[in-house]
């Protein structure tokens, strides 16, 4: 066990991708922190340049890890205060940042959150599905059996998944669950709170084709919707004999087929939040899975003047 002089782990949520996504709290603790332990120093550098803190970085990332560790126990051990953060968001979910506070919980160092942004509640928070429960599974096996266990699982999953997933495998990923969980319901969450922002709606097959010869950039989150919410809506479909099942009260429709007026609504809403014009057309069309050049025609004529 430690003594009383030993100093605090503190566990710093930062952005996602937007720089004014952190507390007021963060910034402190930053601040007041004797050291700066980061997966990727050149990353947070941008952040603590943005906020004036001059702190002392170190690297803690998944290849030193086992290096750099006893080095920081060491000086949480002499008393410093040692503020970790990831790349972005939440440290401890998905990356090396719980090794080194299970290593600090060991030793009797005292460990305290500093709360803020994170991707899989910011993607499950949008995506129109349950989260009174859900099941988080970072990121799948890349191959082989582990894989395939993993996502047959997950075909009996009840409740809401979420998965990360890098650009460049996300629609082999999706093809594979496709192909496990049938056409359920889905949203690719893209480039969270950054400039390009997005999220598809639609079906896992639907998904799937979209990205199979169309990788997606920047940060990708996975949300499908849970094998309880699935069955519900297809035995009100059959009940009610409706060719498509309705969709259910506990969840907001997603964007099944492209609406021109619902496009044409949200441009108007990022155009009013102050994106230009044509980088307002341009989201919304992602979006929407709308023709640009249509949407801009219909933008144009709707706001100009009489």
């Amino acid at each position: 066990m430690q003594g009383d002089s030993a100093g605090v782990l503190y566990v710093v949520a930062t952005p996602i991708g937007n720089l004014e996504d952190i507390t007021l709290r963060a910034i402190r603790t930053l601040k007041e922190a004797n050291v700066i332990a980061c997966e990727d120093t050149r990353v947070t550098r941008t952040l603590l340049m943005h906020y004036g803190i001059g702190v002392r970085t170190l690297a803690y990332h998944e290849r030193n890890r086992d290096r750099a560790a006893p080095g920081i126990l060491a000086r949480l051990g002499r008393g410093e205060n040692v503020a970790l953060v990831t790349d972005a968001g939440t440290p401890g979910i998905s990356d090396p940042a719980a090794h080194l506070v299970a290593l600090a919980v060991e030793r009797g160092i005292a460990v305290c959150p500093i709360p803020g942004p994170s991707s899989p509640t910011a993607a499950l928070a949008v995506s129109g599905f349950p989260a009174s429960r859900y099941l988080f599974e970072g990121f799948l096996p890349r191959a082989g059996g582990a894989r395939r266990e993993r996502i047959a699982r997950l075909t009996a999953e009840p409740h809401t998944i979420v998965l990360f997933e890098s650009p460049g495998r996300t629609g082999a990923t999706l093809a594979d669950l496709a192909a496990a969980l049938g056409p359920r319901r889905a949203v690719v969450a893209r480039e969270i709170t950054k400039r390009f922002e997005e999220f598809a709606r639609a079906t896992l097959p639907e998904l799937a084709a979209r990205y199979a010869e169309a990788p997606p950039r920047g940060e990708v989150v996975l949300v499908i919707e849970g094998a309880e919410l699935a069955t519900r809506v297809k035995r009100r479909g059959i009940a009610s004999g409706a060719a498509a099942p309705p969709e259910p009260l506990s969840a907001p429709p997603l964007h099944a087929a492209p609406s021109l007026e619902a496009a044409l609504r949200r441009a108007a809403q990022l155009a009013a939040e102050g994106a230009r014009p044509s980088e307002a057309v341009a989201r919304a069309a992602r979006e929407f899975g709308i023709v640009r050049r249509d949407l801009y025609r219909r933008f144009v004529e709707k706001t100009l003047p009489d």
